[in-house]
């Protein structure tokens, strides 16, 4: 009883310094929804390089990721460096354009940088703003719900917590940032969450590592549990391994769907920056995913019985219980449950961006109507946590695919200002949607290859076929 009472105050502790931060950065705030949405396109790229890394890896890293190293083994280790390989190819190649150009076509949302119906004639991008605004809400809202069940399973395994009040405590807490600063309070506080992400994932991995021997001891312990948690090459893979790490490095090119990471290249202070904040998210991206490995691989052999008769997505909290004292479980705990924040209230802000500024354009132009939806979306991701039974790798790989193929392709040609008729770009949009969903539920393929990679493609392949139809036309009515 004592170890949670300092547990439960070292966490408090953690979580009131976020929302010292996130109340602070309200004093640099002005009053208009371009502040709320995008912080006046004013944010410098350290805070962009370690929001992105917190909001990009988040409650996923804490407890799925770490739960699927734990059932795999060291066959895991390549769906992160591809991962790591096709974001960092994004950021080279889409970002800095993104900046720009959102900037020059006054978009403050992802779903009106689609649709640019400044650019359109007679509004005729507004049916591709509607879309795609109801396809991030619908998505990334499922996403956001992902967040606050990996923060309440957290919860759940250091102080006993049933999962529904886990959730709920989180959806107060995203509200709470969201309302103190709009998008600067969610990467002012992202960026401090970030550190202690850092920090915590590289303690414990230290700590487990030491716990099993050192490295080579490791190997030898998770051999004699299983031979195949020590092979390095994925097994049962249906068409090799080539098209298996294909398709998780175009996954990582699926970022260009993510509306809550993009928004941070357009916030970001300088289309300039953007090399730098890439390559700090870079190196701190790697060493979470490395420390994250390692924990997953350690809690195998600490933890076994999670295997048959627990929830091995609670690896790294039960693994901090039973290795730390009080005050890093109370780290750990602030680590997983602040990844999972992070994200979650990142995602609701782009949610209600689209409700209130792409949906209702009525409202696009008040402030007050922009917390009003931030609410609304809100209740939404809390109904969808609270009625889901999921695991949280499987509906972050899933929302975070579905997203990828329906804006991606289209968020290309855009940035690139390459000319998309209406209805082609609301076909590429349903296509990536639909193949997406058809190649793993129904041809069940993601084991071959991930559902991006398809999915994208198809995308892609209707623009294709389009342009090849229409380009002799007059390109005037693009």
């Amino acid at each position: 009883m004592e170890k949670q009472i300092w547990i439960g105050i070292t966490f408090i502790a953690f979580l009131l310094s976020f929302t010292v931060v996130g109340i602070y950065s309200a004093t640099q705030k002005q009053n208009t929804t371009t502040d709320y949405l995008l912080a006046s396109r004013n944010v410098n790229p350290w805070l962009t390089a370690l929001s992105a890394m917190a909001t990009g890896q988040s409650g996923f890293l804490f407890i799925g990721s770490i739960g699927f190293i734990y059932k795999v083994g060291f066959a895991a280790i390549w769906i992160p460096l591809a991962w790591t390989i096709g974001d960092y190819i994004a950021w080279l190649l889409i970002f800095k354009r993104l900046r720009l150009v959102s900037q020059e076509t006054d978009s403050d949302t992802i779903s009106s940088f689609l649709g640019q119906e400044n650019l359109s004639p007679k509004n005729q991008g507004r049916s591709i703003t509607i879309i795609s605004a109801l396809i991030t809400i619908g998505i990334l809202g499922t996403y956001a719900a992902a967040q606050l069940v990996a923060a309440s399973k957290g919860l759940n395994a250091i102080f006993g917590w049933n999962y529904e009040l886990g959730i709920i405590a989180g959806a107060v807490i995203v509200v709470v940032y969201c309302f103190s600063g709009g998008i600067r309070a969610s990467i002012w506080t992202d960026s401090v969450q970030g550190i202690l992400m850092i920090l915590s994932l590289l303690i414990l991995c230290i700590v487990s590592l030491l716990a099993c021997g050192g490295l080579t001891e490791l190997w030898v312990k998770l051999n004699a549990i299983d031979p195949t948690l020590t092979n390095w090459m994925p097994t049962n893979l249906p068409w090799g391994f080539f098209p298996y790490f294909l398709g998780w490095l175009v996954s990582g090119l699926g970022v260009v769907g993510q509306p809550h990471v993009l928004v941070r290249a357009m916030a970001i202070d300088s289309a300039d920056n953007i090399a730098l904040a890439r390559n700090i998210k870079l190196v701190c991206g790697l060493m979470n995913s490395a420390t994250a490995f390692g924990i997953g691989l350690t809690a195998r052999v600490l933890l076994p019985e999670l295997m048959t008769s627990g929830d091995p997505e609670l690896a790294l909290p039960n693994l901090s219980i039973e290795l730390l004292p009080a005050v890093l479980v109370g780290l750990m705990l602030a680590g997983l449950f602040s990844a999972a924040i992070s994200t979650a209230d990142s995602q609701i802000l782009s949610c209600s961006a689209a409700l209130s500024q792409d949906l209702v354009p009525s409202g696009s132009n008040s402030y007050r109507k922009a917390k009003i939806a931030t609410l609304a979306v809100t209740a939404f991701v809390l109904a969808i946590a609270l009625i889901t039974n999921n695991s949280v790798f499987a509906l972050v790989i899933f929302s975070w695919s579905v997203l990828a193929c329906a804006l991606g392709p289209l968020l290309v040609l855009r940035v690139w200002q390459k000319p998309v008729r209406v209805p082609v770009a609301i076909t590429m949009m349903i296509t990536g949607i639909v193949v997406a969903i058809i190649w793993n539920k129904g041809f069940n393929l993601s084991s071959a290859i991930y559902e991006v990679l398809p999915g994208m493609a198809a995308g892609f392949i209707v623009y294709g076929i389009a342009n090849l139809q229409i380009w002799p036309k007059d390109l005037s009515k693009q």
